[in-house]
């Protein structure tokens, strides 16, 4: 058996038992790291029944402490199935989510924080503060294209179309909010795309509520920006929806809790997990597929197991 970091020669470690199972552990003779003869989760010494349980219990909207006080695991050892399965989510969408055939595509961001809010943030400290989750969405099959997280800026937008236009397949509808990130004349999308995109913006105007009191819509603008958009598709609501679906089932989104993350790779983490747990597992109600499906990406739902088998 070689390494499987640097392909070294390795010799017998030792042996552990994992449920009424004796697994036996290799040492590398150059680098010296340590693993077990069977290694589906890149190193973690876990059961992977129940590394698969600990996903599943992620994508179902559970805390990392919950999940600690339920299965029994250590909370770095839940933090490090968390990275390998989001590492595996987004690498597996990298690839798959390529060509997509679709007419109509919603962009929007949602907002977090991580460590700490932003007024309590010191201003040196980029990977803390304030984070957006930008999420692109096909109306019709609900397949969530592409995603970025970090700071709300131009560069982090940009970064986001860019990634956007090089997963589509042709010439597509495009609506967006009109924060000038987006449609402003330096914005992103005039940048990326040029004239070859069908461009539409929304504005939405709310009345000021009172404490906890849900905002309540009092205007509705729609403006053409770039080609030659259907005005009846050009919304955000089908994203906005997304954003919902966001909060329900990741538990570092949910307002006013302590679950909020407090490293922004975890949250990154969690987020390509959230996706590929959307697109490709979760069954939608709208079709009774999931949206990969739909998308014609995949023919049958995936599951957390083929995830983890790589």
């Amino acid at each position: 058996m070689t390494c499987l970091c640097c392909a070294g020669e390795t010799q017998k470690f030792g042996r552990f038992k994992n449920k009424n199972r004796v697994v036996q552990r290799y040492i590398c003779v150059r680098c010296n790291k340590t693993f077990s003869e069977s290694q589906p989760l890149d190193g973690l010494r876990v059961d992977f029944g129940q590394a698969c349980r600990v996903v599943h219990l992620l994508c179902e909207s559970m805390g990392i402490r919950a999940i600690q006080r339920i299965t029994g695991l250590h909370q770095e050892t839940i933090l490090n199935i968390l990275e390998t399965a989001g590492q595996r989510a987004a690498a597996f969408m990298d690839a798959k989510i390529r060509n997509v055939n679709a007419s109509v595509i919603q962009a929007d961001e949602i907002h977090s924080f991580v460590y700490s809010k932003q007024q309590n943030t010191d201003g040196r400290h980029i990977n803390r503060g304030d984070q957006f989750t930008y999420l692109s969405v096909d109306p019709h099959s609900k397949l969530i294209v592409n995603w970025q997280v970090g700071k709300r800026t131009a560069e982090t937008t940009r970064e986001f179309m860019t990634d956007l236009k090089n997963r589509m397949a042709g010439r597509f509808q495009l609506t967006t909010d009109n924060w000038k990130g987006y449609s402003g004349v330096d914005g992103a999308v005039a940048d990326v795309f040029g004239e070859q995109v069908d461009y539409a913006v929304e504005s939405k105007y709310f009345a000021c509520p009172a404490p906890f009191i849900p905002r309540r819509l009092i205007g509705l603008r729609r403006r053409r920006k770039i080609g030659n958009p259907d005005m009846r598709l050009a919304t955000t609501c089908h994203a906005e929806r997304t954003n919902l679906s966001v909060r329900l089932f990741n538990r570092r989104f949910t307002r006013c809790t302590l679950g909020y993350s407090k490293k922004l790779e975890n949250l990154k983490h969690a987020v390509a997990l959230f996706v590929w747990h959307f697109n490709f597992v979760r069954v939608h109600s709208a079709h009774a597929k999931t949206p990969a499906q739909v998308a014609g990406l995949v023919e049958n739902p995936m599951t957390i197991e083929d995830l983890l088998k790589g």
